[in-house]
């Protein structure tokens, strides 16, 4: 009886652990970085995934944004979408000050692998240009 509950119990502990180190994290604290030596503030123009520490955004994905920077006013203020591998791709927007290349991204649903996913306010630095940096919060809510 003895040997029968230990076997179980070394069995369960067992299916624990591997469900605990494969599970995804549902929310946490995004690290982003990506190089942006193809971007020259046109719309339509794309900066490259460089690492990320979230396994939905994979490297070389690229971030593309749907509008033009205005130099006028010294800001990007443009939807963006991380174009993925695949079917997944995450939609958001940014703000970014052309002067000091800081700002604020957010990221909210998509498709495949991003459908409930939100992200932000995430902080944007590019004190190297052409590389920057994004961080901050990020969820995946399932529906209601």
């Amino acid at each position: 009886m003895k040997r029968t509950l230990a076997l179980v119990l070394a069995v369960a502990a067992t299916g624990i652990v591997a469900t605990a180190g494969s599970a995804t994290p549902r929310s946490g604290a995004l690290h982003v970085t990506k190089e942006c030596s193809q971007y020259f503030g046109h719309a339509g123009e794309f900066c490259t995934i460089t690492s990320s520490n979230l396994n939905a955004i994979k490297v070389g994905s690229r971030v593309v944004y749907t509008a033009a920077a205005d130099p006028i006013a010294g800001v990007l203020d443009s939807a963006l979408v991380i174009d993925g591998p695949g079917n997944n791709s995450a939609f958001g927007h940014v703000v970014l000050d052309l002067s000091t290349l800081s700002g604020v991204v957010t990221l909210s649903g998509g498709t495949g692998e991003f459908t409930h996913f939100h992200a932000g306010p995430i902080t944007v630095a590019c004190p190297a240009f052409p590389d920057c940096s994004w961080d901050g919060p990020y969820s995946f809510s399932p529906p209601n």
